[in-house]
């Protein structure tokens, strides 16, 4: 099982197709980097060459500090200067803050990518992006570098897997939302959020060791079944081929997890494997090599890159059948002897 951009779109209920999230030279610092960074925060959020100039090289990257953009723009109301940045401004500045904060939230919690303000230049075509697609691509890299045996944190919207999890695994550790509505309300706000103590990271190891002992009945392994429009599940969900965040590449299968789908497993094809790859025990030894023929170009969307370089999961051997699903998983529980 696998969190799909399906999952995604019900879940946040963000774009999953549309413009390619990515920025041409901001994948590593340079000097030209450095500059065009200064200027884009001067220009876009406002402020003076200098204050601009001091804010990023007290980063010491291509970053500025989520303090200085919340003081900065959310002032006291008696405190607000007379030169304040124009409204385009402080919007950027808060949407800045905001991405920061959930779909592409880093492992400092303090500072924000510069490279998410060139998103944000033209207001009117922000709601254009796929951000929905991207989120997905970050948590993705992000979940394989929590897997190397010297990593203790993670990066990625975690909110994003928890709900994926709560809806999908009976574990009765979320708290109902009351006023939830579906059609209405973004599927993740089914469950209230809790403040995590001491004593809940505690019971890590109880909840892996339920996790291994659920059978195929305590799974709900299509949650939107009665959601979709006319129970038809998106084209863009059945997609196979990869995505993309900024530098970052992942591939994306849904034929290996056709059952999310209401669909009975088929034959799969070989997945895409990275053409360069370093896995070693800290998440800064980890790198994986897409090549460059997945890049995607500045002039398409994501949609078109889908179409392009992707293909749709093979379903010829697939029946969209509950109850087949159930009969298959069950069979495989029987073979293996669980």
């Amino acid at each position: 099982m696998s969190i799909s951009l399906e999952d995604v779109s019900f879940l946040l209920k963000i774009p999953v197709t549309g413009k390619v999230v990515e920025v041409d030279n901001f994948a590593r610092y340079t000097e030209e980097s450095h500059s065009d960074a200064i200027k884009m925060v001067s220009n876009l959020l406002g402020v003076n060459a200098e204050e601009a100039e001091e804010e990023v090289n007290i980063t010491k990257g291509l970053t500025v500090r989520k303090h200085w953009l919340k003081s900065r723009w959310c002032p006291k109301p008696s405190s607000i200067p007379r030169n304040y940045p124009p409204v385009e401004c402080t919007a950027r500045a808060y949407l800045l803050y905001l991405l920061s904060c959930t779909l592409f939230a880093d492992k400092s919690g303090s500072r924000v990518s510069i490279a998410l303000l060139k998103l944000l230049e033209d207001l009117h075509d922000v709601g254009n992006y796929a951000r929905g697609a991207a989120a997905l691509a970050y948590l993705y890299r992000h979940l394989g570098s929590a897997t190397r045996v010297l990593v203790s944190q993670i990066a990625g919207y975690l909110t994003l897997l928890e709900g994926w999890v709560y809806d999908h695994f009976k574990l009765g550790l979320a708290t109902p939302n009351a006023k939830y509505m579906d059609y209405v309300h973004p599927r993740v706000s089914r469950w209230i959020q809790k403040h995590e103590t001491v004593a809940n990271v505690d019971k890590i190891g109880a909840i892996r060791r339920t996790l291994d002992r659920l059978r195929p009945s305590e799974v709900t392994w299509d949650p939107y079944v009665n959601l979709r429009e006319n129970g038809v599940v998106q084209a863009m969900a059945f997609y196979s081929g990869k995505i993309k965040y900024m530098d970052v590449v992942e591939p994306y299968h849904p034929e290996r997890i056709l059952r999310q789908f209401g669909h009975v497993q088929s034959i799969l094809h070989p997945p895409y494997r990275p053409l360069e790859a370093h896995r070693g025990p800290f998440a800064n030894k980890y790198s994986s090599s897409m090549g460059s023929n997945m890049t995607i170009g500045s002039d398409g969307g994501t949609m078109c890159w889908l179409r392009s370089s992707g293909e749709k999961a093979d379903l010829s051997f697939a029946t969209p059948t509950t109850s087949l699903v159930r009969q298959s998983v069950s069979s495989c529980y029987h073979e293996s002897g669980l």
